[in-house]
């Protein structure tokens, strides 16, 4: 140790002495200062390989470009496709997962009535990603702060909950593009809709990739669907069977009457409406009472037909009672045997 001390201490003092023995000022990296160097694209171009120089970042993305993507919900739908979806309120990436390699059309993540909120809801937008599975966000509320956040994460769809009016509708489409066309926050070169900035062609593209979706779900949505579904921008109705039951006083009782009668108008004013003259599609959710086969055959174009938290909830309960009537059963079983025994040993 001894001897590395002293041949360290030696560097030292020749490092201070220039050759002709003369000593110098120690200067430490303290005292050192460099220009500042801000590397460009066009600085790095000779180190880059010529078959690659000219490649955009996209092009370079390990990411699929735009020309091998999946056709959008949008131009499924003007194809004439009906699509089948699930609603997603577990806020599980795992459940998520599970569904998008199950083979639904499109999944909604349900910021309304799910436990989750924007963090969450990027979980699981990257859990349906695997499989290039169309995801829809539906919004806590119709507010421009909600939608820009949902927005920036990149969904294919956005749903507004309790639309009422036109100027419901048309506020909801503001919500969704940039000024001057509408009042949406930009921060386009950074937000994961914009594959963090790398996809130059977002601007371009991003107003005829999103489904804007409103949901009518009270009397008085009801009464002016048909002109919500002219509103310039809004691509699809959904329609709400659970609340519109409660603004008909029949909460308890979705199936009744009345309720069915006010779902036919709100089915009939958005399915006469000429989508390739800016008519909207008719989306909807299932009921016990109203299966999803029921709704493909009344015409509409995207059908709901699950919650995760339902199916799992089902699933559950239904194992739970299969392995409680094996134990009746069995002990039925060792009854009979036991009188069986009881009959031969008294004979």
């Amino acid at each position: 140790m001894a001897s590395l001390a002293n041949t360290t201490a030696g560097a030292v003092a020749g490092a201070r002495k220039i050759s002709n023995g003369k000593p110098i000022p120690f200067v430490s990296s303290k005292s050192l200062s460099f220009p500042s160097f801000r590397p460009s694209i066009s600085s790095l171009k000779p180190l880059i390989p010529t078959k690659f120089s000219s490649l955009s970042p996209l092009q370079c993305s390990p990411n699929p470009s735009p020309s091998t993507s999946p056709p959008s919900l949008k131009s499924r739908l003007r194809n004439g496709e009906t699509l089948y979806g699930i609603f997603l309120l577990s806020f599980s990436p795992t459940l998520a997962e599970i569904v998008a390699f199950s083979g639904y059309d499109f999944v909604v993540i349900d910021m309304e009535h799910g436990p989750g909120g924007i963090h969450e809801s990027l979980q699981m937008l990257r859990a349906v990603a695997t499989t290039n599975t169309p995801a829809i966000i539906r919004l806590p509320e119709s507010s421009a702060v909600w939608a820009k956040k949902a927005l920036d994460l990149g969904p294919q769809g956005i749903m507004f909950p309790m639309i009422d009016s036109p100027k419901d509708a048309k506020k909801a489409v503001s919500y969704c593009r940039f000024p001057p066309n509408g009042i949406r926050g930009s921060a386009h070169t950074v937000v994961r809709a914009s594959n963090y900035g790398i996809n130059e062609g977002y601007l371009s593209n991003y107003k005829e990739d999103l489904l804007i979706m409103c949901q009518v779900e009270t009397v008085d949505g009801v009464k002016k669907v048909e002109e919500i579904a002219a509103v310039e921008g809004v691509d699809c109705i959904q329609m709400g069977p659970l609340d519109l039951s409660a603004s008909l006083g029949y909460l308890w009782d979705p199936g009744h009457k009345k309720v069915r009668e006010m779902l036919r108008t709100l089915e009939k004013e958005v399915l006469k409406s000429d989508r390739k003259d800016g008519g909207a599609f008719l989306a909807g959710f299932a009921m016990p009472h109203d299966p999803p086969e029921a709704l493909g055959k009344r015409g509409y174009h995207m059908v709901s037909g699950a919650i995760d938290v339902g199916l799992f909830r089902n699933a559950a309960v239904e194992d739970v009672r299969k392995f409680k009537i094996s134990l009746n059963a069995d002990s039925n079983d060792s009854d009979d045997d036991k009188d069986s025994d009881e009959k031969y040993w008294s004979e």
